[in-house]
């Protein structure tokens, strides 16, 4: 079948943590996850990358939590026990060895504005997109869980303002990055001048939250900026999406779900914020399993399934949704429970059965094989088929990927689904650009 070239493009991205087991809970245990591989290593990341690259994905796209889960039974024990996104290293160590190891994959970091200033954020994130020659993206996070808070050694604050909080955090961010004019390096060795202190701004910036008064410590990227991802998806969430954003990460588990997000984002995007239509890329999570044939990729899900512990699951679910889940009985239904935590999430497992009760002990399971995605099981055509309707009836603009085995299951996907996305004309043959905004921008 000839490619139609009028049809939408995907965006492909790897979903990770810098950790020993990422977002499928117990998938440590497969007898084909990190065979003679330390996740701890670079040559681990660097052939990721490089899996990924020759895949041409727009990015590998690492996420983060400050600290172990302790929420369940009020202590990380169960998170250590079975090893739910334990132990994890930090994200941006990692960035290096990923960029030096590729030529044009980004790299997006999860780092959260919680206990840090945006002063030391920025310098950080634009010596990382210097150093990369541009492939960097911030997915932009407040710190959520109680234990993130109470290894800060801070009282939790109140989420009413954390919003309010995060908007002035950015003002200072956007004065820092913008402070660099064209040609303010002038790099003149005969008269021994380096920069023009006219076109390198000093921030004076005084508001109720963060103070700053410096100039930017780093110069400007072939970007000029890092991408800027977010993944909110309550009410305030959206908004905060819908002003900032490149990009946004959001996991629906229906079509339905799909849909609504995407028709609401682009609403507060264009008539709120007055943006123009399509500037935000949506990219919806999903999980795949692959095999040559529809009952081969059905019973490698299975094998994945039986990896998970019912105890380690409920863990991760209270460490996500800020409640502790050993109070309620495994037969409760989730809808009458109310959870301080990531309402956006939690409403993946609200719908996670398409409006029917969905248990306590269902929630767990299904949350812990890979945060309420949507899961894709069959052949490269079967998943493309699927992959296909989330484009065209979802309004998504492309995928995150989560892992299951690694690195085995995306070298599955870059051999196998890779190459039906190319000849159906829903992926690109090449890369075009050279930083990752460009990859974004492309289609």
């Amino acid at each position: 079948m000839p490619a139609d070239k009028g049809k939408k493009k995907a965006h492909l991205l790897g979903f990770m943590q810098n950790g020993f087991n990422s977002h499928a809970t117990g998938m440590w245990r497969h007898p084909r996850d990190k065979v003679n591989w330390d996740y701890g290593h670079y040559d681990y990341w660097q052939h990721i990358a490089r899996v990924l690259e020759r895949g041409l994905f727009d990015a590998i796209f690492i996420a983060d939590q400050l600290a172990p889960y302790s929420t369940y039974q009020g202590s990380s024990d169960a998170s250590v026990k079975y090893a739910v996104q334990f132990p994890c290293n930090e994200p941006s160590t990692i960035v290096p060895a990923i960029a030096t190891a590729t030529e044009r994959l980004g790299i997006g970091v999860t780092l959260s504005t919680a206990f840090e200033h945006p002063y030391s954020m920025c310098r950080r994130l634009s010596t990382l997109d210097y150093q990369s020659k541009g492939r960097i993206a911030w997915n932009i996070v407040n710190s959520f869980s109680h234990g993130e808070w109470s290894a800060y050694g801070v009282e939790h604050r109140d989420r009413g303002d954390r919003y309010e909080r995060l908007e002035e955090y950015m003002e200072v961010c956007y004065a820092l990055w913008d402070s660099w004019e064209d040609g303010a390096i002038i790099a003149d060795k005969a008269a021994g001048i380096y920069g023009d202190p006219a076109k390198i701004h000093e921030v004076d910036f005084k508001g109720k939250y963060f103070r700053c008064k410096a100039r930017h410590f780093v110069p400007p990227s072939p970007q000029g900026r890092p991408v800027l991802w977010q993944a909110g998806s309550s009410d305030r969430g959206r908004d905060f999406a819908a002003k900032h954003a490149e990009a946004v990460f959001a996991v629906h588990p229906t079509i339905a779900r799909m849909q609504e997000y995407s028709t609401d984002l682009e609403r507060r995007a264009t008539e709120k914020f007055g943006r123009e239509p399509g500037s935000i890329k949506r990219i919806y999570g999903l999980q795949t399993v692959v095999g040559e044939t529809r009952a081969q990729a059905e019973e490698k899900f299975e094998r994945i399934k039986e990896c998970i512990p019912l105890e380690g699951a409920l863990a991760w679910i209270s460490g996500h949704f800020g409640i502790d889940f050993s109070q309620y009985s495994l037969d409760e239904n989730v809808a009458n429970i109310q959870v301080p935590g990531i309402q956006g999430l939690f409403e993946s497992i609200l719908y996670a059965k398409d409006g029917a009760p969905v248990t306590v002990k269902e929630a767990a399971l299904t949350y812990a094989q890979g945060m309420g995605m949507p899961v894709a099981v069959g052949t490269a055509a079967d998943i493309v088929d699927q992959m296909e309707v989330y484009l065209d009836e979802g309004g998504a603009d492309g995928f995150m990927l989560a892992t299951t085995f690694t690195p085995g299951c995306y070298e599955e996907f870059v051999d196998w689904v890779v190459p039906e996305l190319q000849r159906r004309g829903r992926y690109r043959e090449q890369y075009s650009g050279t930083t990752l905004r460009d990859h974004l921008l492309e289609y």
